[in-house]
């Protein structure tokens, strides 16, 4: 008798909410817009402005179903307030992507404190402030998956860019991560970290234009930046039943550059 051959692995996302924040632009934007697609309603959270309500647009313009919830990631109560929210519009969370993250250069001799310390509050504490409640509403709800978005920057120093802050944060943001990771892997909840390359973004231009396109270029083995679209793949493989024995590892998503 022929053995039945087993379901191929599923990346749907349906029936299941997720909260992305950093969703008012960029990569955030992109990926909340990927998650509907792939069925999950989507709490979109960022500051306040036209950007998140843009984001909510083009879910339901594409058939999603999606909610803003403007927020400050520095701000520890209204993030506690957000997750109830977004359950209550849109139903238990068991994922989350956290994309919220800024940056700044300046030679580290120069780097005022205050430079330093809002890059650690945004991009360090801002994610496991996520984490944080989030988790606490994925171990209410039965489990889930975390997917952060770090950098290739936690791996490697990006040559002619002076970031010792961010490069710090984010291989941070990959630890945290593994810890996170481990210290649920019992309760349910898987975590891990995404980390980009160059993305055509309005963030990476700002970076960009500190050193020529060619230049960058000339960094990353594939010869190009990376789209936006190219984020989605990785991050709906790691949120989904096809990634159900994946917790505490780093994808890196970087067109070869760490490869070099």
């Amino acid at each position: 008798m022929t053995a039945a051959t087993p379901p191929a692995p599923s990346f749907r996302l349906d029936g299941r909410t997720a909260m992305v924040t950093g969703a008012g632009g960029g990569i955030g934007a992109r990926i909340a817009l990927g998650l509907a697609q792939y069925g999950a309603a989507v709490a979109c959270t960022d500051l306040a402005g036209d950007g998140l309500q843009r984001s909510v647009e083009a879910v339901r313009q594409a058939g999603g179903k999606a909610e803003a919830f403007p927020m400050d990631l520095t701000d520890a109560e209204a993030f506690n307030r957000c997750v109830p929210d977004a359950e209550s519009a849109l139903g238990p969370l068991t994922l989350a992507v956290n994309c919220a993250g800024v940056h700044s250069t300046s030679p580290a001799e120069d780097m005022e404190l205050a430079m330093w310390q809002r890059l650690v509050d945004i991009n360090l504490t801002g994610v496991f402030q996520s984490c944080r409640v989030q988790g606490q509403a994925l171990l209410r709800n039965g489990g889930g998956s975390i997917v952060n978005i770090g950098s290739i920057s936690a791996t490697i120093a990006n040559r002619g860019i002076n970031q010792v802050h961010y490069n710090a944060t984010k291989a941070a943001v990959v630890q945290l991560s593994r810890a996170l990771a481990i210290e649920w892997v019992d309760r349910g909840i898987r975590v891990n970290t995404v980390s980009p390359g160059y993305v055509r973004t309005g963030m990476a231009r700002g970076v960009v234009s500190s050193r020529t396109a060619e230049q960058f270029i000339d960094d990353i083995p594939m010869r190009r930046l990376a789209h936006p679209d190219e984020l989605v793949g990785p991050v709906v493989f790691l949120l989904s039943d096809a990634s159900s024995y994946v917790t505490g590892t780093e994808l890196l998503v970087d067109g070869g550059v760490t490869a070099w």
